[in-house]
């Protein structure tokens, strides 16, 4: 496999000439559509006070109105970083959260909807009162190394949350991806304007790992967010997840995680 670095200068077609500015094992400069470098450092320093780091999610198939207000009252009560929901759902959580964000996932599972469905989507999230935006990039693209679509995918969701200051986080669903892919992956999100990257739906053939997060870290490096997503049922398998390099935690079992 080549080396990150090597990686962001094929893809981009860059020189070595200019160092980046935000971090990362590439050593060069993206020239993202945001530049990170005097932001804040998106690391994890607070192994005790999990609940910062968890999304409280809820995302499936039989998900009611019921389970919906009762993670929103959980999500409250132990001021979790985001309640994350189905778009269907969105304007109800909005309503009954009043201090933790609501997030809405674009395009999920699969990542095959067309770029304006997602832009629209992302839209209505947005006006119905989503905060944070998971978005599924385009697997089968990126799989088949139509990069500049998957690009062009990403950086249209991004440009639409960022007009509505917004936050997004991008899913490349780890499970599929070789480790080139997965570094490729991150690339992109993180040049098109992403502030996070995400290993996993939840619904592929596997979850999160402390190797995929520790590769998706060195390559994004210390200004994006990481979010492990996944597979992640105790408190042991969160913390280890941080310390990896995740600064966010995507879990349906979050009390358990928190109150072991």
């Amino acid at each position: 496999m080549k080396h990150i670095k090597d990686l962001a200068i094929d893809l981009f077609d860059i020189g070595h000439e200019k160092p980046c500015q935000c971090g990362g094992e590439h050593e060069i400069c993206l020239s993202c559509k945001v530049c990170r470098k005097d932001e804040e450092d998106k690391l994890a320093t607070d192994f005790e006070n999990l609940a910062q780091y968890i999304d409280h999610t809820i995302l499936k198939a039989d998900a009611s109105v019921n389970d919906v207000k009762k993670i929103c009252n959980e999500a409250e009560t132990f001021n979790f970083a985001s309640v994350c929901v189905n778009p269907a759902f969105i304007k109800l959580a909005s309503y009954q959260l009043n201090t933790v964000p609501a997030c809405s996932v674009i395009g999920f599972p699969l990542g095959a909807n067309r770029t304006e469905t997602k832009v629209f989507e992302t839209l209505r999230a947005i006006e119905d009162g989503a905060d944070e935006i998971d978005m599924v990039m385009s697997i089968g693209q990126m799989i088949t190394k139509h990069y500049s679509d998957v690009f062009n995918d990403i950086k249209a969701v991004a440009d639409m949350c960022r007009s509505r200051k917004k936050l997004l986080k991008v899913i490349i669903e780890t499970c599929y991806l070789s480790t080139t892919g997965k570094i490729v992956g991150c690339l992109l999100a993180k040049k098109a304007g992403a502030e996070f990257v995400k290993t996993s739906t939840g619904f592929g053939s596997g979850g999160a790992t402390v190797e995929d997060i520790e590769l998706m870290r060195a390559t994004v490096g210390p200004k994006l967010g990481v979010k492990a997503s996944g597979g992640i049922r105790d408190k042991e398998t969160a913390i280890n997840m941080l310390k990896a390099g995740a600064n966010r935690i995507g879990a349906s079992q979050s009390i358990y995680i928190v109150s072991t």
